[in-house]
C-alpha cells in the first residue's frame, strides 16, 4: 500500500470517519459507536474484544505524554513534585476519557490498512 493511501486512512482516523469510505462519522454520541459505516456499510467491531488494541493505544499516548511532560515540566518550568503528581494524576483520569475515540477511529484505521475488508464484509485471506 502506498504511503499517501496510508496517511489518507489515518486522516480519516483523525477526523473519527470511516476509514474505507471516509463519509460517515464512527460515533453516534460521546462513547457509543455505530456497528457499521452508515455510508459503505463496513463493519466496525470485526470480532469480540476487537477494540483491546484501541485501550492500548489509549494507554500508551498518555503514558507517553506524562512522562514527557512530566521531564519538560521539571526540566524548563521547575514544577515541584507535589505539583507534578497533581498535575499528572489528574491528567492521568481525564486525558484518556477524552482521547477515548481517537484511539478507537486510529485502532480501527491502522487494522484496516493491514487487514482490509472485502466487498463482502469478510475478512481479507491476505496476511
Amino acid at each position: 500500500m502506498e504511503f499517501q493511501r496510508i496517511g489518507q486512512i489515518m486522516g480519516r482516523g483523525v477526523n473519527l470517519r470511516c476509514p474505507r469510505c471516509g463519509v460517515a462519522p464512527l460515533f453516534s454520541g460521546r462513547f457509543s459507536m455505530y456497528s457499521h459505516c452508515l455510508s459503505c456499510d463496513l463493519q466496525f467491531e470485526r470480532e469480540q474484544g476487537y477494540f483491546v488494541g484501541a485501550i492500548y493505544v489509549n494507554y500508551a499516548v498518555t503514558a507517553v505524554l506524562m512522562i514527557a511532560g512530566y521531564f519538560s515540566l521539571g526540566l524548563v518550568v521547575g514544577m515541584s513534585l507535589t505539583q507534578q503528581l497533581i498535575l499528572w494524576c489528574t491528567f492521568a483520569v481525564f486525558f484518556p476519557l477524552f482521547f477515548f475515540r481517537y484511539a478507537r477511529s486510529l485502532w480501527l484505521s491502522f487494522d484496516y490498512i493491514f487487514n482490509p475488508e472485502n466487498a463482502h464484509g469478510e475478512r481479507s485471506s491476505r496476511r
